[in-house]
């Protein structure tokens, strides 16, 4: 939608970093032109299409990854204790569940591009005799992320390399030149706000059918349409009140920050139960502190540290090392930022002498084999250190700004 009514859409988004820009107008390619319908029959092949992908395909290709006797590593059954193993649906028109969720979702895709939508379930079922479904066929190295864990993994990774930035630029300027311009797109996209309570807007059919197609395919209980609205409506009140309230309790304990409190029986814990109701508030416990020759820190503090010169040069490790022996009369005896040990004092003596001289970002990104974004304007360093009497000690951080 933004697309189509801002003007600086495309200049916002070609700025984005890595793959982003290419994966924003794919998905604006997607719903201007692959998907854009241009009749009420259209809309019942996008439900249609939507409905085999979400309860026949993906579930075909998820039990390709992993089959209903997966085992783990360890040689216990992938699909056992919560995770349930799915089985694919098989649509027909003579179930009525499955009719529901092509006719509700068709109306919303209808509603989104303007157009005038059906409650002609016969005439439905007329058009879908006609939709031709592709034949699915399950892909092999498809990556399945089985876990939250391994999905942050994999969108915080980095992808460098000349041949992967070449494909992106090349795929962006395709993209680019396919996109019809604002002004030539024929439909007005609108979106849809969500409304438990009106029966006649399709909604609540779209979410009951399509969680309870969900269920089917975990061979979970369906709920009826009335536990399914209750469900619903208990997300409303959950962001409008105790979200809320969380969010003015802590504005109010940013507006001490602001003010310049330094008392900490000033500030407030708080605990609410809008239930019962029950509103208690505690004063926070001090961060424990600890202490190197006569200075006091706690978990808060920071080495604060320029990595750029006044000559526009960057500090080097051997630099580094120097800093904190002048400055803060430290030795350190071991750096690492992350999981990527950048220096120890049991480092060999050529790989000492390859990195010594090396600006502190170089030696981040061959150490990690990471690029650095764009937008890291500071790295995070963790110090082992000994004092002047080669005793360890427990220091801060260091704050690294590069930009």
């Amino acid at each position: 939608m933004q697309y189509l009514t801002d003007p600086k859409f495309m200049e916002r988004t070609l700025k984005l970093p890595g793959a982003q820009p290419v994966e924003v107008l794919e998905a604006v390619y997607k719903s201007v032109v692959t998907d854009c319908p241009h009749s009420w029959a259209d809309c019942v092949a996008w439900a249609r299409n939507h409905w085999q992908c979400q309860y026949s395909n993906n579930i075909r290709q998820l039990l390709h990854n992993f089959p209903p006797d997966q085992l783990t590593s360890s040689g216990a059954p992938f699909w056992s204790g919560p995770k349930r193993c799915p089985h694919p649906l098989e649509f027909s028109t003579s179930n009525d569940l499955h009719v529901d969720y092509v006719v509700a979702g068709a109306n919303l895709f209808a509603q989104t591009y303007g157009l005038k939508g059906s409650t002609d379930r016969a005439g439905v079922i007329k058009i879908l005799q006609e939709v031709k479904v592709p034949t699915f066929i399950p892909r092999s190295g498809v990556k399945i992320h089985v876990s939250d864990q391994e999905l942050q993994n994999s969108n915080s990774s980095v992808v460098t390399g000349e041949i992967s930035r070449h494909t992106d630029d090349s795929k962006l300027e395709e993209l680019k030149s396919q996109l019809p311009t604002p002004e030539a797109f024929q439909f007005k996209l609108s979106p849809i706000d969500f409304e438990k309570d009106d029966d006649t807007n399709f909604h609540m059919d779209f979410i009951v059918a399509a969680s309870n197609l969900r269920a089917e395919n975990y061979d979970i209980p369906p709920a009826d349409r009335h536990k399914s609205k209750l469900i619903a409506g208990k997300i409303i009140p959950a962001i409008a009140t105790t979200t809320s309230a969380v969010v003015g309790l802590v504005c109010l304990e940013l507006f001490k920050i602001i003010q310049g409190h330094k008392k900490l029986e000033t500030f407030k814990n708080g605990f609410m139960n809008l239930a019962l109701p029950f509103f208690a508030f505690s004063e926070p416990i001090a961060a424990p502190k600890h202490k190197y020759y006569e200075i006091d820190w706690t978990l808060w503090d920071r080495f604060e540290v320029k990595g750029l010169q006044p000559s526009g040069e960057e500090m080097t490790l051997r630099q580094f090392l120097d800093y904190f022996k002048n400055e803060h009369k430290l030795e350190i005896t071991m750096l690492s930022q992350g999981v990527s040990m950048l220096y120890s004092f049991f480092m060999p003596a050529a790989k000492l002498k390859e990195r010594l001289d090396l600006p502190m970002t170089e030696i981040v990104t061959k150490v990690s084999k990471k690029k650095l974004g764009k937008h890291v304007k500071a790295l995070v360093f963790e110090l082992c250190c000994n004092d002047q009497s080669d005793e360890d000690v427990e220091v801060p951080y260091v704050r690294y700004t590069i930009r």
